[in-house]
């Protein structure tokens, strides 16, 4: 298997960030690739919230016109510690699971723990994943994960590195990539590997519309891909986490300096499509406002219009206290409206 896994990864594919719709984001990070090598294919729009005839006009175009390509698909990097807890791991699974049922590729960077769940979550739900490695494009990292490595090519994804061969010459094909250099003692290129996993964060951050910190220490390489997000202007969102878990230090610590708190994936998808979550919640708001009876209906009306107070509710539509009571008290059981207290009520 080692074998079969060795030839696999020696084909790969190189671009510069321009030359893909889904990389292209990447030309206005702060030290920008200058080229990526991949395996797999690059994400096309999968989004079941776009409207199906803009994709049907997508799918006609012809791909290799920049201004005709399709549109760039919705993305989330989802990082985390390597060494999860159970809970980190419930977490990443069902947002990537979620997630990918509505088209969004889920980001990741293929290490233990967070990240091998969130594309294994991912994959699972028949979605499309990307994986950015820390390095050289024919080294997976980790090797256990070679296999996941070739489900996520197999399965429409992509490995994704900024990092040649080590014995690529160097040329302006091949530029030296961020904590490269050429071994004077062997004339290739090498690498830090300690640095590089740090630098490929921003690649993690710059491909995804917003990053999500599942689990993360108090000092955590997860913390160093949301400052680059922040940086790029992008949406963080963090976990919160027990405060007596060491792994839930970082994450509770970026929700108490500004980030988002994460509770279901229902957060990052109206954030993704705005558009769609209105619709669904003018709907929404529509059905709440008819009740059972014409009474009812009435009430959830005068509420929506702005009326609060129970007694100008009654004097407004002409209802004795008892039956105002006996209303009410069945619109907040079946959820339709709430109590703000002192006769005081609003639509849930």
């Amino acid at each position: 298997m080692s074998t079969l896994f060795s030839h696999f990864f020696q084909k790969f594919n190189q671009i510069s960030p321009l030359e893909a719709n889904f990389t292209e984001v990447l030309d206005s990070i702060a030290l920008k690739p200058k080229t990526l090598y991949f395996h797999g294919k690059m994400p096309e729009n999968m989004s079941k919230m776009e409207e199906s005839a803009t994709l049907k006009q997508h799918k006609n175009t012809i791909k290799s016109s920049t201004k005709n390509r399709t549109k760039r698909p919705k993305s989330v990097a989802i990082v985390g510690a390597r060494r999860n807890t159970r809970y980190g791991e419930e977490v990443a699974y069902k947002m990537a699971y979620e997630l990918a049922k509505h088209g969004v590729v889920v980001i990741s960077g293929l290490a233990y723990g967070i990240d091998s769940i969130a594309h294994r979550g991912c994959l699972d739900s028949g979605g499309v994943t990307v994986a950015v490695l820390g390095t050289p494009i024919d080294h997976i990292y980790p090797t256990a994960h070679k296999s996941l490595a070739k489900e996520i090519i197999d399965k429409g994804g992509a490995i994704i590195s900024e990092y040649a061969p080590k014995n690529t010459p160097v040329n302006h094909r091949h530029p030296l990539a961020p904590v490269e250099y050429i071994d004077s003692a062997t004339g290739q290129r090498n690498y830090d590997p300690k640095a590089s996993f740090l630098y490929r964060n921003r690649i993690v951050a710059g491909l995804a519309d917003i990053v999500v910190v599942v689990e993360a220490a108090e000092k955590s390489g997860s913390l160093n891909t949301a400052a680059h997000a922040l940086e790029q202007g992008k949406e963080v969102f963090a976990v919160p986490g027990n405060i007596t878990n060491p792994y839930s230090q970082g994450c509770n610590k970026l929700i108490r300096q500004g980030a988002n708190p994460y509770t279901s994936p229902d957060d990052l998808l109206r954030v993704l499509f705005p558009g769609e979550y209105l619709k669904k919640r003018t709907k929404s708001t529509q059905a709440l406002l008819f009740g059972d009876t014409e009474e009812e209906t009435a009430i959830l009306l005068a509420l929506s219009k702005g009326l609060r107070n129970g007694e100008e509710i009654m004097q407004a539509l002409h209802l004795s206290a008892s039956d105002f009571n006996q209303i009410v008290t069945l619109l907040e059981i079946k959820g339709q409206i709430r109590s703000l207290g002192a006769n005081n009520w609003s639509l849930s």
